[in-house]
């Protein structure tokens, strides 16, 4: 099933401003061939951990999308594994374990055939597994059973496929250090939090030989009236991006939660408002032959309006790079509708 979203509303702005565009038509029809691949592309997320950790609220928060209502199937050759289609960015929501032994071999199993599952072109179906660590606990033994005995040796070849992500931040001391006013870590829980992401990461090198890059964040909650903000959902949507592969990062640009309010709060270690900006604009530009580099204010994207975000850069056949930078201009200015 699918759910009502114009996930080509980028691709076709992007067509329009090229043909309209000054540019020779040999660098327009380049580009051009880049976005009619990017139309028969899609995406395939796969989200697993275990009850609780929170896949829904991260879902929620990311795409803008209540999975209560998005279309939802669930897979014939893969029972329990539920399937949201966002136009061309299909979520596997994905049981974890933790369910008992009965359960846990049909959770095991189920996610074997998922990840072996192949596209009609032969290569793996799902380009990107995101693993949520439930961070308001202490014990994460299942979670790293399902890393080091399930996921990871059904990745293939590459196992970059794997993204490591502790959800509830702001519960990993039962509550306290948090600042609520500001929304994050005071000094005290951001230390603990900064040793939990490496003793996950010390031990998911140990048992698998991958490394990974864990982050920490919270999806945010609805306490009554009073909702609380995600935290460090910037960073976590940049990762996604990033290790998504280039010519299908730009199938995020329409599914990104359009709510300003979700992406005020991060941990400011990196610009990654820009960094996701220069993914995508990479994904259109990637097969390009000569480089160029693009500063341009977005029109706050991310942040206030009228925010210098800085540069994007792409490497873009000759002058191309003057169409991409106003599509950028015009598209993710308003990505959220301000």
């Amino acid at each position: 099933m699918t759910y009502n979203t114009n996930n080509m509303e980028f691709v076709t702005k992007m067509e329009h401003d090229i043909e309209a565009s000054g540019l020779p038509d040999a660098v327009k029809h380049k580009l051009l061939a880049n976005l009619l691949l990017l139309k028969s592309k899609k995406v395939n997320l796969l989200i697993t951990g275990a009850t609780g950790c929170g896949k829904s609220s991260t879902i929620n928060a990311l795409f803008n999308a209540d999975v209560s209502k998005v279309g939802v199937g669930v897979d014939p050759e893969t029972m329990e594994i539920e399937k949201y289609e966002l136009g061309n960015l299909v979520l596997w929501d994905s049981p974890g374990l933790g369910d008992g032994k009965e359960a846990d071999n049909r959770h095991a199993k189920n996610l074997t055939a998922k990840l072996l599952e192949r596209d009609a072109d032969g290569n793996p179906l799902i380009d990107l597994v995101l693993v949520i660590l439930d961070g308001s606990s202490r014990d994460m033994g299942t979670s790293f059973e399902l890393i080091s005995n399930v996921i990871v040796p059904n990745l293939g070849e590459d196992k970059s496929r794997i993204l490591v992500a502790i959800n509830q931040a702001d519960m990993a001391m039962k509550g306290r250090g948090w600042d609520r006013v500001n929304n994050r870590p005071e000094p005290a829980l951001e230390q603990f939090l900064q040793e939990k992401v490496e003793s996950v990461r010390r031990r998911i090198k140990e048992s698998t030989g991958v490394d990974v890059e864990p982050i920490y964040y919270s999806a945010g909650y609805k306490d009554g009236d009073a909702p609380q903000r995600p935290y460090n959902l910037t960073k976590l949507l940049y990762q996604i991006v990033h290790y998504t592969p280039k010519e299908k990062r730009t199938i995020y640009a329409n599914n990104i939660n359009r709510d300003r309010e979700m992406w005020k709060d991060d941990d400011e270690l990196k610009d990654y408002r820009n960094s996701i900006l220069d993914d995508i604009v990479e994904s259109i530009s990637d097969c390009a032959e000569t480089g160029a580099e693009i500063g341009e204010s977005l029109g706050g994207l991310f942040g206030s309006a009228g925010r210098t975000v800085g540069r994007v850069a792409g490497r873009v056949v000759g002058g191309a790079f003057g169409a991409v930078k106003s599509i950028a201009k015009s598209f993710f200015g308003g990505l959220f509708g301000w």
